[in-house]
């Protein structure tokens, strides 16, 4: 058993995501409603690291009722997400130029 980035033991059929989206038209109430619901969707399940950037480990079951969840909000016409999925992230390597990652910003 390992334990993910959010502490918790899991077994083995998680992957590492990154998810990135890009809300179009925020400047009105229905853009801001979708960016609002974008989030709070993603943060249920991801660790927020940056503006539209999410990154954890989740298991299949999970992305798959993420997505689900998301089809909800995402407007095909003006909105862009896009899913990284990685089965095994010590391959990656995460480098910080700037402002490094807010541990923070994890919190509710």
């Amino acid at each position: 058993m390992k334990k993910n980035t959010k502490g918790l033991i899991y077994g083995g059929d998680e992957m590492y995501v990154i998810l990135v989206y890009d809300i179009g038209q925020v400047d009105n109430n229905e853009g801001a409603r979708v960016l609002r619901n974008v989030f709070k969707t993603c943060k249920k399940y991801l660790h927020h690291i940056q503006n539209s950037v999410f990154e954890g480990e989740i298991s299949k079951a999970k992305l798959e009722k993420l997505k689900y969840e998301l089809k909800e909000w995402i407007r095909e016409e003006r909105d862009s997400l896009i899913i990284f999925v990685e089965n095994d992230n010590k391959w990656l390597k995460k480098e910080f130029l700037g402002i490094k990652e807010d541990e923070t910003s994890n919190m509710i």
